[in-house]
């Protein structure tokens, strides 16, 4: 099985769209209720849905970068705001983390090899 894509709900699809071409991601679907994006490496996508009730999205996505500082600084000087600056985590990873305008919360991060092989790996 593959993931195919991640959806989430947004508040206004105009800010959002903005927010996500300004992290670099490609818009291949474009209405006033849905939009989606593919990854700059790699053959994921997610989407954004307009959703005009109230919600709470507690999920937190994940985009992958090795470079992750520079991506960081270029994303700062683009006006995008951090609520954390790249932090090795004790789980291996270095992370840094931004809300979409909606609030939604992103972790832009490196794993290296810990990602799919960390000391604590399950063995088979």
């Amino acid at each position: 099985m593959e993931l195919n894509q991640v959806t989430l709900p947004v508040k206004n699809m105009e800010d959002a769209v903005a927010f996500y071409l300004t992290l670099g991601f490609t818009q291949i679907v474009d209405t006033p209720h849905y939009a989606r994006f593919a990854c700059p490496k790699g053959d994921s996508t997610f989407s954004l849905s307009l959703e005009n009730d109230d919600f709470s999205n507690n999920a937190v996505i994940y985009f992958e970068n090795e470079n992750l500082d520079e991506l960081c600084q270029h994303l700062s000087l683009k006006g995008i705001q951090f609520e954390q600056y790249p932090t090795e985590q004790r789980y291996l990873w270095k992370e840094a983390i931004i809300k979409d305008p909606s609030g939604n919360k992103i972790k832009l991060y490196w794993a290296g090899e810990n990602r799919l092989n960390p000391p604590w790996k399950v063995k088979s």
